[in-house]
């Protein structure tokens, strides 16, 4: 069953939610606040695969839930709901391990694409890749059976999403890889969003796998184009 924790203080939106998510076959669970929200979740055998965040909230916000659902599962979908001029919350949201964001006010249909597409992403990470097992670059290690990345053996945590991109990093290495095409690798060619949430993704990568995020050596910008994974030290 297709699962999701919509976390929402105002009623009417929250019904809203719920209401088309049902329709095309997802199982809700409402919570009114991130206090509640965290308490189903740890309390909740079944699990979530998405959780539907909005950023204002009273007590704990969005941002401070989605950083707790965050260290607890790498593998939970999370989509953070933000007013059209809070241009800044996308990208804090992001860079707390926010795998997506949907601007209010929005339509069912921009509610269900954005799901769907989210669901998908997380449904495959947890597929069994019929490749090989490994792909080694430098002091790196991509085991693509376990979904993990290690750097001089030690493990770094990365969500569905940068797992992905990783992966698609490491099967292209030294190949200029356009924002455009990073982006229909990973979020799909039916994604509503912006470019921008690859570059918000790419500063979360590089604070995890380069020794000094600001001046990056492996994950590195080809200006005019996009990214590309660097084996040239």
């Amino acid at each position: 069953m297709k699962r999701i924790l919509i976390v929402e203080d105002e009623v009417a939106i929250r019904e809203f939610e719920a209401i088309n998510l049902k329709r095309v076959g997802y199982e809700t669970v409402e919570a009114g606040s991130g206090e509640e929200a965290l308490d189903i979740y740890d309390n909740d055998p079944q699990g979530f695969d998405i959780a539907l965040c909005d950023v204002m909230m009273p007590g704990m916000d969005g941002f401070e839930l989605c950083k707790a659902l965050r260290q607890r599962s790498t593998e939970i979908g999370i989509i953070m709901l933000t007013a059209k001029s809070q241009e800044m919350d996308k990208i804090s949201g992001l860079m707390l391990g926010a795998d997506d964001y949907i601007t209010k006010p929005f339509s069912p249909t921009e509610l269900l694409a954005r799901v769907d597409s989210l669901y998908r992403r997380v449904n495959n990470t947890k597929a069994v890749p019929v490749s090989s097992d490994e792909i080694k670059l430098g002091e790196f290690i991509l085991n693509l059976r376990r979904r993990t990345l290690t750097k001089n053996d030690k493990n770094i945590e990365l969500t569905q999403v940068e797992f992905q991109m990783m992966e698609y990093f490491f099967t292209n290495p030294d190949t200029a890889l356009g924002r455009s095409e990073i982006l229909n690798k990973v979020w799909g060619e039916s994604y509503y969003g912006e470019e921008k949430i690859v570059d918000v993704n790419i500063r979360r990568l590089r604070m995890k796998i380069e020794d000094d995020a600001s001046v990056p050596k492996h994950l590195v910008t080809v200006w005019g184009m996009g990214y590309k994974w660097n084996t040239a030290q």
